[in-house]
């Protein structure tokens, strides 16, 4: 993950993150099963699902793959 200052999410990045919580709040998963499932850190979810910094595309495949969340497919 490059240093410095990150970008903002976009509305693209902001509706994934509404639309994992209520998916993560429904299903009752807890932040720290969240990270545990994902492999990635608790802050560093955290901090994406809060809209302080825009998820990855890898991060996005992770998520929805440990949810069970089809991706479309592009192209």
């Amino acid at each position: 993950m490059p240093s410095g200052k990150q970008p903002v999410p976009g509305p693209l990045a902001r509706e994934f993150s509404t639309q994992m919580n209520m998916v993560m709040e429904r299903e009752g998963i807890t932040k720290a099963k969240r990270a545990t499932a994902t492999g990635l850190s608790r802050n560093y979810v955290s901090k994406r699902l809060r809209d302080e910094v825009p998820f990855t595309l890898n991060d996005v495949e992770t998520i929805c793959n440990v949810l069970g969340i089809q991706l479309p497919k592009l192209g």
